[in-house]
Protein backbone atom coordinates (compact mmCIF):
# COMPACT_ATOMS: atom_id res chain seq x y z
CA UNK A 1 0.00 0.00 0.00
CA UNK A 2 1.29 3.45 -0.94
CA UNK A 3 1.05 6.05 1.83
CA UNK A 4 0.74 9.71 0.95
CA UNK A 5 3.79 11.37 2.57
CA UNK A 6 3.29 13.92 5.33
CA UNK A 7 3.18 17.36 3.79
CA UNK A 8 1.09 16.34 0.78
CA UNK A 9 -1.06 19.29 -0.29
CA UNK A 10 -3.50 20.39 -2.95
CA UNK A 11 -1.43 22.53 -5.32
CA UNK A 12 -4.05 23.55 -7.91
CA UNK A 13 -7.73 23.09 -8.67
CA UNK A 14 -9.09 23.27 -12.22
CA UNK A 15 -12.42 23.10 -13.95
CA UNK A 16 -13.47 23.16 -17.60
CA UNK A 17 -17.08 24.34 -17.97
CA UNK A 18 -17.21 23.60 -21.72
CA UNK A 19 -15.76 20.26 -22.74
CA UNK A 20 -12.44 20.76 -24.58
CA UNK A 21 -12.96 24.53 -24.80
CA UNK A 22 -11.47 26.39 -21.87
CA UNK A 23 -9.53 25.73 -18.69
CA UNK A 24 -10.04 27.70 -15.47
CA UNK A 25 -8.10 27.70 -12.20
CA UNK A 26 -10.09 28.05 -8.96
CA UNK A 27 -9.06 28.46 -5.32
CA UNK A 28 -11.64 26.12 -3.80
CA UNK A 29 -14.56 23.83 -4.57
CA UNK A 30 -17.26 21.94 -2.70
CA UNK A 31 -17.32 18.29 -3.72
CA UNK A 32 -20.51 16.22 -3.52
CA UNK A 33 -20.62 12.50 -2.86
CA UNK A 34 -21.07 10.60 -6.11
CA UNK A 35 -20.74 13.70 -8.28
CA UNK A 36 -18.18 15.07 -10.72
CA UNK A 37 -16.08 18.16 -10.05
CA UNK A 38 -18.45 21.17 -9.74
CA UNK A 39 -19.06 23.22 -12.91
CA UNK A 40 -16.81 20.91 -14.91
CA UNK A 41 -17.86 19.80 -18.43
CA UNK A 42 -21.34 21.20 -17.97
CA UNK A 43 -21.63 21.80 -21.72
CA UNK A 44 -20.16 20.18 -24.83
CA UNK A 45 -20.30 21.14 -28.49
CA UNK A 46 -21.49 18.34 -30.78
CA UNK A 47 -20.30 18.29 -34.38
CA UNK A 48 -22.51 17.91 -37.44
CA UNK A 49 -21.94 14.13 -37.70
CA UNK A 50 -22.71 13.41 -34.03
CA UNK A 51 -25.20 10.71 -33.18
CA UNK A 52 -27.06 11.79 -30.06
CA UNK A 53 -30.25 10.68 -28.38
CA UNK A 54 -33.25 13.00 -28.09
CA UNK A 55 -33.26 14.35 -25.48
CA UNK A 56 -29.47 14.04 -25.27
CA UNK A 57 -27.83 11.82 -22.69
CA UNK A 58 -24.15 11.21 -21.97
CA UNK A 59 -22.31 10.33 -25.17
CA UNK A 60 -18.71 9.32 -25.99
CA UNK A 61 -16.17 12.03 -26.72
CA UNK A 62 -16.11 11.18 -30.43
CA UNK A 63 -19.45 12.97 -30.76
CA UNK A 64 -18.03 16.30 -29.63
CA UNK A 65 -15.35 18.86 -30.41
CA UNK A 66 -12.21 17.79 -28.58
CA UNK A 67 -8.54 18.62 -28.27
CA UNK A 68 -7.52 15.46 -30.12
CA UNK A 69 -9.21 16.85 -33.23
CA UNK A 70 -7.92 20.42 -32.92
CA UNK A 71 -4.83 21.54 -31.05
CA UNK A 72 -6.19 25.10 -31.30
CA UNK A 73 -8.93 24.27 -28.80
CA UNK A 74 -6.30 23.54 -26.17
CA UNK A 75 -5.39 27.25 -26.05
CA UNK A 76 -8.87 28.38 -24.98
CA UNK A 77 -8.92 29.72 -21.42
CA UNK A 78 -12.00 30.50 -19.38
CA UNK A 79 -13.44 32.59 -16.58
CA UNK A 80 -16.87 31.65 -15.32
CA UNK A 81 -19.68 33.05 -13.21
CA UNK A 82 -21.48 30.02 -11.82
CA UNK A 83 -24.35 32.06 -10.42
CA UNK A 84 -25.10 33.67 -13.77
CA UNK A 85 -24.31 30.54 -15.77
CA UNK A 86 -21.86 32.60 -17.82
CA UNK A 87 -18.43 31.81 -19.26
CA UNK A 88 -15.87 34.21 -20.72
CA UNK A 89 -13.58 32.58 -23.27
CA UNK A 90 -10.19 33.82 -24.46
CA UNK A 91 -7.79 32.59 -27.14
CA UNK A 92 -4.64 34.09 -28.66
CA UNK A 93 -6.35 34.31 -32.07
CA UNK A 94 -9.96 35.04 -31.07
CA UNK A 95 -11.66 38.01 -29.37
CA UNK A 96 -12.50 37.56 -25.70
CA UNK A 97 -16.26 37.13 -25.36
CA UNK A 98 -18.78 36.21 -22.67
CA UNK A 99 -21.55 33.67 -23.25
CA UNK A 100 -24.51 32.29 -21.33
CA UNK A 101 -24.60 28.89 -23.02
CA UNK A 102 -28.09 27.98 -21.78
CA UNK A 103 -29.52 30.89 -23.78
CA UNK A 104 -30.18 29.80 -27.39
CA UNK A 105 -28.81 33.00 -28.96
CA UNK A 106 -25.62 32.76 -26.92
CA UNK A 107 -25.27 29.07 -27.76
CA UNK A 108 -25.22 30.02 -31.45
CA UNK A 109 -22.68 32.79 -30.78
CA UNK A 110 -20.50 30.30 -28.91
CA UNK A 111 -20.56 27.84 -31.79
CA UNK A 112 -19.63 30.63 -34.20
CA UNK A 113 -16.77 31.69 -31.90
CA UNK A 114 -15.37 28.16 -31.86
CA UNK A 115 -15.79 27.45 -35.58
CA UNK A 116 -12.47 29.05 -36.70
CA UNK A 117 -10.64 26.89 -34.15
CA UNK A 118 -11.95 23.63 -35.63
CA UNK A 119 -10.45 22.09 -38.81
CA UNK A 120 -12.43 22.68 -41.99
CA UNK A 121 -11.98 19.05 -43.02
CA UNK A 122 -13.89 17.77 -39.99
CA UNK A 123 -17.68 17.89 -39.39
CA UNK A 124 -18.39 21.44 -38.26
CA UNK A 125 -19.51 22.55 -34.79
CA UNK A 126 -23.28 22.19 -34.84
CA UNK A 127 -25.01 22.01 -31.45
CA UNK A 128 -24.43 22.87 -27.82
CA UNK A 129 -25.37 20.03 -25.49
CA UNK A 130 -26.18 19.99 -21.79
CA UNK A 131 -27.46 17.00 -19.83
CA UNK A 132 -28.87 18.09 -16.44
CA UNK A 133 -27.16 16.29 -13.59
CA UNK A 134 -24.58 14.68 -15.87
CA UNK A 135 -21.08 15.98 -16.49
CA UNK A 136 -20.05 15.48 -20.12
CA UNK A 137 -16.66 14.05 -19.24
CA UNK A 138 -15.01 11.25 -21.22
CA UNK A 139 -16.50 8.74 -18.75
CA UNK A 140 -20.19 8.12 -18.13
CA UNK A 141 -19.38 7.78 -14.43
CA UNK A 142 -19.02 10.83 -12.11
CA UNK A 143 -15.25 10.67 -11.63
CA UNK A 144 -12.76 13.40 -10.72
CA UNK A 145 -9.23 13.47 -12.09
CA UNK A 146 -6.34 13.67 -9.64
CA UNK A 147 -2.87 14.52 -10.92
CA UNK A 148 0.58 14.96 -9.40
CA UNK A 149 2.78 18.03 -9.70
CA UNK A 150 5.90 15.91 -9.17
CA UNK A 151 4.86 13.53 -11.98
CA UNK A 152 4.48 16.53 -14.28
CA UNK A 153 7.89 17.84 -13.25
CA UNK A 154 9.47 14.42 -13.79
CA UNK A 155 7.93 14.06 -17.26
CA UNK A 156 9.03 17.60 -18.12
CA UNK A 157 12.59 16.84 -17.03
CA UNK A 158 12.71 13.64 -19.05
CA UNK A 159 11.37 15.43 -22.13
CA UNK A 160 13.64 18.45 -21.73
CA UNK A 161 10.77 20.94 -21.87
CA UNK A 162 8.44 22.45 -19.30
CA UNK A 163 4.92 21.09 -19.61
CA UNK A 164 1.87 23.06 -18.48
CA UNK A 165 -0.68 21.23 -16.31
CA UNK A 166 -3.35 22.57 -18.67
CA UNK A 167 -2.23 20.03 -21.27
CA UNK A 168 -3.78 17.33 -19.08
CA UNK A 169 -7.14 18.93 -18.23
CA UNK A 170 -7.06 17.67 -14.64
CA UNK A 171 -9.27 18.73 -11.74
CA UNK A 172 -7.05 18.27 -8.68
CA UNK A 173 -3.27 18.65 -8.69
CA UNK A 174 -1.43 17.47 -5.59
CA UNK A 175 2.13 18.03 -4.45
CA UNK A 176 4.22 15.91 -2.11
CA UNK A 177 3.96 12.51 -3.83
CA UNK A 178 6.92 10.79 -5.48
CA UNK A 179 6.69 10.87 -9.30
CA UNK A 180 3.99 8.53 -10.64
CA UNK A 181 3.15 7.28 -7.13
CA UNK A 182 -0.49 8.28 -7.69
CA UNK A 183 -0.85 5.21 -9.93
CA UNK A 184 -0.10 3.05 -6.88
CA UNK A 185 -3.06 4.56 -5.00
CA UNK A 186 -5.65 2.74 -7.13
CA UNK A 187 -8.10 0.96 -4.85
CA UNK A 188 -7.29 3.20 -1.88
CA UNK A 189 -9.10 6.18 -0.37
CA UNK A 190 -7.53 9.60 0.11
CA UNK A 191 -8.70 12.57 2.13
CA UNK A 192 -8.36 16.07 0.70
CA UNK A 193 -9.55 18.88 2.94
CA UNK A 194 -13.05 17.90 4.09
CA UNK A 195 -13.65 15.42 1.25
CA UNK A 196 -12.76 11.79 0.77
CA UNK A 197 -12.19 10.09 -2.59
CA UNK A 198 -11.62 6.51 -3.68
CA UNK A 199 -9.00 6.18 -6.40
CA UNK A 200 -10.42 3.89 -9.07
CA UNK A 201 -8.39 3.78 -12.28
CA UNK A 202 -5.53 5.34 -14.25
CA UNK A 203 -6.16 8.00 -16.86
CA UNK A 204 -5.14 6.88 -20.32
CA UNK A 205 -3.94 9.87 -22.32
CA UNK A 206 -4.26 10.94 -25.97
CA UNK A 207 -2.34 13.20 -28.33
CA UNK A 208 -4.29 16.29 -27.20
CA UNK A 209 -1.70 16.54 -24.41
CA UNK A 210 0.92 17.32 -27.05
CA UNK A 211 -0.68 20.72 -27.72
CA UNK A 212 0.69 23.84 -26.06
CA UNK A 213 -2.15 25.58 -24.14
CA UNK A 214 -0.56 28.98 -24.73
CA UNK A 215 -0.21 28.68 -28.51
CA UNK A 216 -2.64 25.97 -29.58
CA UNK A 217 0.16 24.25 -31.52
CA UNK A 218 1.40 20.66 -31.24
CA UNK A 219 4.92 20.94 -29.83
CA UNK A 220 5.51 17.91 -27.57
CA UNK A 221 5.40 14.15 -28.08
CA UNK A 222 3.87 13.45 -24.69
CA UNK A 223 2.47 10.08 -25.74
CA UNK A 224 5.81 8.87 -27.03
CA UNK A 225 7.59 10.12 -23.92
CA UNK A 226 5.14 8.40 -21.55
CA UNK A 227 5.53 5.12 -23.41
CA UNK A 228 9.31 5.37 -23.69
CA UNK A 229 9.98 6.58 -20.15
CA UNK A 230 7.35 4.73 -18.12
CA UNK A 231 6.17 1.88 -20.34
CA UNK A 232 2.56 3.11 -20.60
CA UNK A 233 0.53 6.17 -21.60
CA UNK A 234 -1.26 6.71 -18.28
CA UNK A 235 -0.95 10.02 -16.45
CA UNK A 236 -3.02 10.76 -13.34
CA UNK A 237 -5.91 8.81 -11.84
CA UNK A 238 -9.68 8.96 -11.70
CA UNK A 239 -11.32 9.02 -8.27
CA UNK A 240 -14.89 8.89 -6.96
CA UNK A 241 -16.11 11.18 -4.17
CA UNK A 242 -17.18 8.99 -1.24
CA UNK A 243 -17.61 11.88 1.21
CA UNK A 244 -18.39 15.40 0.11
CA UNK A 245 -16.92 18.58 1.52
CA UNK A 246 -14.96 21.71 0.81
CA UNK A 247 -11.47 21.48 -0.65
CA UNK A 248 -9.07 24.34 -1.25
CA UNK A 249 -5.58 24.99 -2.52
CA UNK A 250 -3.17 24.28 0.35
CA UNK A 251 -5.37 21.66 2.01
CA UNK A 252 -3.63 18.55 3.32
CA UNK A 253 -3.79 15.32 1.31
CA UNK A 254 -3.62 12.15 3.37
Amino acid sequence: MTVVPAGGRIAQLMRHPIKSAGYEQVAEAVLTEGAAFPFDRIWAVAHAAARLTDPPTWAPKLQFLRGWGSADLMAVSCRSDTGAGAVTLSHPRRPTETFRPDEPADALRLIAWLRPLWPENRPEPARLVRVPGQALTDQDQPLISVNSVSSLADLSRRMGQELSPHRFRGNIWVEGLPPMAELDLIGQEITLGEARLKVEEPIGRCRATGANPETGKQDADTMGALEDQYGHTDFGVFARVTRGGRIAVGDEVR
